[in-house]
């Protein structure tokens, strides 16, 4: 490789001798110019002809110029490339550094002398650096001719500038004359333009204003004429609100009237006959009461205990008021215990309707606005379109159905109402409210009529017992409380839960109340000795709701975790389990057939479990928490949320 190098480097450069004598003769002949000579337009020249003589002039001189000095260029000696050592010694010499070279060169010429290196081997300086150092001359002397050739052009304009400057006013005054008579004739065609555009405008202007003010005109005379229709539209909903309720309270009155026109036919009767016939009290409800041939051995018992009871109470009424407390002295008011029937009209109605819809599924068809804050508990009227309805604004309504027109308001809690349920003669209602009381309501009297006191704490639920004559109560407490509405007292208070109860309800035609715990269990009672028959355990999470279907052989529950359960009342068994969660479930209903199980979720939606299929439906509404839930009739079903309205949902194919 090193010889390569050498090669290369001495193929690259070569010495010559070249002799450079003083004179060069050539055909040129040059003249001295000085530096101060001013070739540049005198300052008493301003002819224009003369300016621009003088700039092509000046354009030729310097074409000249650079001819003659790539001419010269051309004849130029070439350069030998300096040596390497020289090139160092040099460059420390203009450093001022003087003791490296005399360092430099005793080492250099010592090598030298050994035979160590030789002047070949230091070579020539690259031609980079030679080049290096004439580009910048080169530069340098551009730099003085380009701030020259500046200072030069600066003059020049400014003396053509002097020159134009002269020139121009008379070559404006002679465009000012030719060009002002085609100014005027534009500007007076452009004003007569804006003129007629002007009268243009302003003519529809006028005739809008004038459209305005009439239709102003119009809108007050409609609103005058519309404002006098508005008094006589509310007095009309007056009057037909008026009417429907006179309509419910006349066939209230009419129902009590056909009750009491029995017992008078009945007492004509017995005087007729000739000896006293004991009157049964009429009652539009149910008969709970069957004849005493069909008494069992219980019913039996209990009543002998009740009469023997009631003998010990009347034979001590002398006794003190402790006494008679410790014996159990009974209230003469004191309403019996229904037996329980052998046959219960709404079991045969069931058994009426076994497949009581066709293959569908129910559709949103109307909402209602009931109440102004979340509705907690709906109710049936026994007879009549009628839905009962409670909320947190504290206030109870009834309602048609299914237009919604409200027919009473009741008002009298003081806090939100959590349970409601209709007498089953239907002329009277009972509430439950989170003040820790229980109201009896007269829809004749339009006002409440008995307050049940005696839990402490916030009253869950309420229901009526077939018979008329009992009203239970399930309170969070953990008690719930047996209420004789005669004798306007508790009869008994059911213990046993742990935690609050939620929800209670009688078994139609019996002595049975079932009741719904946050213990996570449920719990089937005995209403004539007060005591717990049976409790169903499975949920793993609080019990929000529990009911029977009408047959009375099934129960559905549901806990705060969505899951639904069904449990069978004859084998005490649960019978299925849907998981609807994770939503809380608030409460279940039974269709009146028994195959159709619906379900009020916090999600926002209703849950219909089909028990034929064991296929759930899910009816999605407004989107709001469901609180209760209710089938009405055979293909319609109620639901009521958290945002005070009530939706309607009809069976469709």
């Amino acid at each position: 490789m090193a010889e390569e190098e050498e090669a290369v480097s001495e193929a690259a450069f070569s010495l010559q001798n070249i002799t450079i004598t003083d004179e060069i003769k050539d055909d040129y002949h040059y003249e001295e110019v000085s530096a101060d000579d001013d070739i540049s337009l005198h300052e008493d020249d301003e002819d224009l002809s003369k300016a621009l003589q003088t700039v092509q002039e000046q354009t030729k001189d310097a074409q000249v110029l650079a001819l003659q000095s790539v001419l010269t260029s051309g004849k130029s000696v070439a350069e030998i490339p300096q040596a390497m050592d020289d090139f160092f010694c040099n460059f420390l010499v203009r450093l001022g550094m003087s003791r490296t070279l005399d360092c430099f060169q005793t080492e250099w010429y010592e090598l030298i002398e050994r035979g160590l290196i030789t002047v070949e081997d230091a070579g020539l300086v690259p031609d980079v650096y030679t080049r290096n150092q004439q580009l910048e001359t080169e530069n340098l002397s551009l730099k003085k001719d380009l701030e020259a050739y500046k200072q030069s052009v600066t003059n020049f304009s400014w003396r053509w500038n002097q020159s134009c400057a002269k020139l121009l006013p008379e070559v404006w005054s002679s465009q000012h004359q030719l060009g002002s008579v085609n100014i005027c004739s534009k500007t007076e065609e452009a004003l007569q333009k804006m003129q007629r555009e002007r009268d243009f405008h302003r003519m529809h202007h006028n005739r809008v204003v004038q459209e305005k003010n009439r239709l102003i005109s119009d809108m007050k005379r409609l609103k005058a004429h519309y404002a006098s229709y508005e008094p006589v539209l509310k007095q009309l909903s007056e009057k037909y609100q008026n009417s429907l309720t006179q309509k419910m309270l006349t066939s209230l009155e009419r129902d009590k009237a056909m009750g009491q026109v029995t017992g008078l036919q009945a007492a004509l009767e017995s005087l007729e006959s000739g000896y006293t016939k004991q009157i049964p009290e009429t009652k539009v409800g149910h008969d709970c009461t069957r004849k005493k041939r069909f008494e069992g051995p219980t019913q039996k018992a209990l009543r002998e205990a009740r009469q023997q009871k009631f003998l010990v109470a009347s034979s001590s009424c002398d006794a003190d008021e402790d006494a008679e407390k410790k014996m159990g002295r009974r209230d003469l008011k004191d309403s019996e215990f229904p037996v329980d029937a052998e046959g219960a009209p709404d079991l045969e109605q069931a058994k009426e309707h076994p497949q009581p819809l066709k293959p569908g599924q129910y559709q949103l068809s109307s909402i209602l606005k009931v109440h102004d804050f979340a509705v907690g508990c709906l109710a049936l009227h026994p007879r009549k379109k009628i839905v009962l309805s409670g909320g947190d604004d504290r206030l109870w309504k009834t309602w048609g159905f299914p237009d919604g027109n409200i027919l009473l308001t009741g008002e009298g809690h003081t806090d939100y109402l959590s349970g409601c349920c209709f007498r089953p003669s239907g002329t009277q209602l009972v509430t439950s409210s989170g003040d820790t009381t229980v109201r009896l309501w007269d829809l004749s009297r339009r006002g409440c009529i008995l307050t049940l006191r005696g839990h402490c704490r916030a009253v869950r639920a309420c229901c009526w017992h077939s018979c008329g004559d009992f009203v239970a109560s399930a309170s969070a407490d953990g008690t719930s409380k047996i209420w004789d509405v005669n004798s306007e007292r508790c009869r008994y208070t059911l213990r046993g839960h742990e935690d609050s109860v939620n929800s209670i309800e009688f078994l139609p035609f019996s002595s049975t109340v079932l009741t719904s715990s946050a213990d996570k269990t449920l719990s089937l009672w005995d209403v004539r000795t007060g005591l717990r028959v049976y409790t169903f355990q499975g949920h793993v999470h609080p019990c929000n709701h529990a009911t029977f279907n009408k047959k009375g052989d099934t129960i559905a529950s549901c806990d705060s975790s969505g899951v639904m359960k069904l449990w069978d009342m004859r084998k005490l068994l649960p019978i299925l389990s849907i998981d609807a969660g994770p939503h809380p479930a608030n409460q279940v209903s039974f269709h009146r057939s028994g195959g159709l199980v619906a379900l009020a979720s916090s999600e926002g939606s209703v849950k219909v479990l089909c028990l034929a299929v064991g296929q759930l439906s899910i009816l999605r509404g407004p989107g709001v928490e469901v609180r209760c839930v209710r089938f009405h009739s055979q293909e319609h079903l109620l639901s009521a949320g958290a945002d005070g309205r009530v939706c309607v949902w009809t069976w469709a194919q």
